[in-house]
């Protein structure tokens, strides 16, 4: 079983930053994936961004304003998110998928975009 904790969520103006932060209860570098999901008030759950061995993936809404990293070290993976719009506001959740095709979720953060 894998735990998954994010912070880093609040409320910023359009084009401001924040830095998502995701602990893993495991090591990180054993997952095969990793990767930050979002949720708007009715709206399905869509992908952001995701991090794999040595690749990155994002959606062409958060191209060249986001970026996904992760810190092995710390079993930490991070999303930094810059020039942030209103549409960007939802629910932030942190998702690692392991080698059995095993999907687990954090609890969510909320990020809130003023404009």
């Amino acid at each position: 079983q894998v735990q998954l904790v994010e912070s880093g969520g609040g409320l910023v103006q359009a084009g401001g930053s924040l830095r998502l932060s995701c602990v893993a209860s495991i090591r990180t570098f054993s997952l095969k994936a990793m990767g930050w999901y979002r949720q708007a008030p009715g709206k399905q759950r869509e992908l952001v961004a995701s991090i794999s061995r040595g690749s990155t993936n994002y959606a062409d809404s958060v191209k060249g304003r986001f970026t996904i990293s992760r810190d092995n070290a710390k079993n930490t993976l991070y999303l930094q998110m810059n020039s942030l719009k209103p549409e960007d506001t939802a629910l932030y959740y942190c998702n690692a998928e392991d080698w059995s095709t095993t999907y687990y979720w954090g609890q969510g953060t909320q990020v809130t975009v003023s404009s």
